[in-house]
């Protein structure tokens, strides 16, 4: 399915929380600290996460914390299109190894999606109809990518698009590609729709080395435009957004000099979703 290219733009005041660490330990060390008081904070249930390299560690920092995380409900994000479901890469058996088991989640409370062709669609759609009917995602893990992606929603994708599969820019074909080691380079992809993910309470965004710096700086930057999906989060209060220097470096200067950056940990009201 081709996405919608129509352009939308608009102005709004920044609202995401910009942190910025000396070095990517450092940042994932504060993301860590900032997700497991949100993941153990009262009334968080329903959680989506990412697959890809940028969140592995975090979630292994996690799961060395040993927090009682048996009561969440875990939605994987989205899922190469065509790549057989017992590759140990795919997002769903990554997200079952490194969250689901390595954070002692129940089995039958772990959500992924389906990678094969013919089922890939009706199971984002599924997933959510079965987000929107536990109250919608309290908590939700991105990384970014190269183009402004958030998922698979490539540029284009609308602020209201929906679960669906999509055509993968030339850029996004080759970090599949590597991400792989050459074995398969998936061309298309199924993702939750970006309404799904504004809609969540709290946004946690990792982006980090010099190959981030072009989208980073769009993502905050930028017009609020679907030439970079990141960029609707600008108007997300709940969006924290962990840099290294070298992701940041396209920053403001007021902003990329900042040293270290307090993460807050207000309790906001979710975009769309359910309130605390």
């Amino acid at each position: 399915m081709q996405r919608n290219s129509t352009e939308a733009t608009a102005d709004f005041e920044q609202a995401m929380n910009i942190n910025i660490f000396p070095t990517k330990e450092k940042a994932n060390a504060a993301a860590a600290d900032c997700l497991a008081r949100w993941l153990t904070s009262p009334g968080t249930r329903n959680l989506m996460v990412a697959g890809g390299n940028t969140p592995l560690d975090l979630y292994q920092t996690i799961a060395d914390l040993r927090l009682s995380l048996g009561h969440l409900n875990v939605f994987a994000l989205d899922e190469y299109v065509g790549v057989p479901l017992a590759e140990p890469r795919n997002c769903a058996n990554l997200l079952r190894q490194h969250v689901a088991e390595a954070w002692r989640v129940p089995a039958e409370q772990f959500f992924p999606v389906s990678s094969l062709a013919t089922t890939a669609l009706a199971s984002g759609r599924t997933q959510e109809r079965l987000i929107m009917e536990n109250g919608g995602l309290d908590v939700i893990i991105l990384g970014l990518g190269q183009n402004g992606h958030l998922g698979f929603n490539e540029p284009g994708s609308s602020p209201e698009s929906t679960a669906r599969i999509l055509d993968l820019d030339a850029i996004s074909i080759a970090a599949n590609r590597k991400w792989f080691a050459g074995k398969f380079a998936p061309h298309q992809g199924v993702t939750v729709g970006l309404k799904t993910i504004i809609a969540a309470r709290r946004v946690l965004v990792l982006a980090y080395g010099d190959h981030k710096t072009s989208a980073v700086k769009i993502m905050v930057e930028g017009p609020v435009s679907n030439r970079c999906p990141a960029s609707f989060m600008q108007v997300h209060p709940e969006t924290h957004l962990f840099l290294d220097p070298a992701a940041a470096a396209g920053l403001k200067s007021h902003i990329a000099q900042a040293p270290e950056s307090r993460v807050t940990d207000r309790v906001a009201a979710p975009m769309g979703g359910k309130s605390n």
